[in-house]
């Protein structure tokens, strides 16, 4: 981590990670849909991943607002997530089952994402940039409504995975 002696340094370092945690989820999104049984978790993913790449941009926007790159930081929160979600595809369980802890490890980035989004977007209130504001709130705001959607579909798609598979 770079030095850090403002909040305007912190914010830079959070928009970098944010940068680098979603340009892994483009990469990690459409392996996700692929694995997926559910037609419509599968379209889910693929809308996500439409989102996600209009995320970057627009954090490429923040970066040309705020004068700074972006680039040349690793996010390995969310390495570590996508990890936890190669697991999953790679176990060897019933496409339910597989459906189930696919959304359950895409809610786990939602949620890191909401507070990610929600700190940067305060300080960036906080600093009285109020165009980088908007800019992340916007994103929260999918990033919610991501979430939603996901713990709408877990209702069915979790009661298909607690019926015992056929032997």
């Amino acid at each position: 981590m770079s030095k850090l002696k403002t909040l305007e340094d912190f914010l830079i370092e959070e928009l970098k990670d944010l940068y680098s945690a979603e340009k892994q989820l483009t990469k990690a999104l459409p392996k996700m849909a692929k694995a997926a049984n559910s037609d419509n978790l599968k379209q889910a993913f693929e809308d996500h991943l439409k989102e996600t790449e209009d995320q970057v941009t627009r954090l490429e926007k923040i970066s040309d607002l705020a004068g700074k790159s972006l680039n040349g930081k690793k996010c390995v929160a969310m390495e570590g997530l996508i990890d936890e979600g190669k697991e999953i595809i790679e176990a060897d369980c019933t496409p339910e089952v597989r459906d189930a802890a696919l959304i359950a490890a895409a809610q786990k980035v939602e949620h890191y994402e909401i507070a990610s989004y929600g700190c940067a977007k305060t300080y960036a209130r906080l600093l009285g940039y109020n165009e980088i504001e908007e800019l992340l709130e916007a994103t929260q705001d999918e990033e919610i409504s991501a979430d939603e959607k996901l713990t709408i579909l877990s209702e069915d798609l979790n009661k298909e995975a607690m019926v015992p598979a056929v032997p």
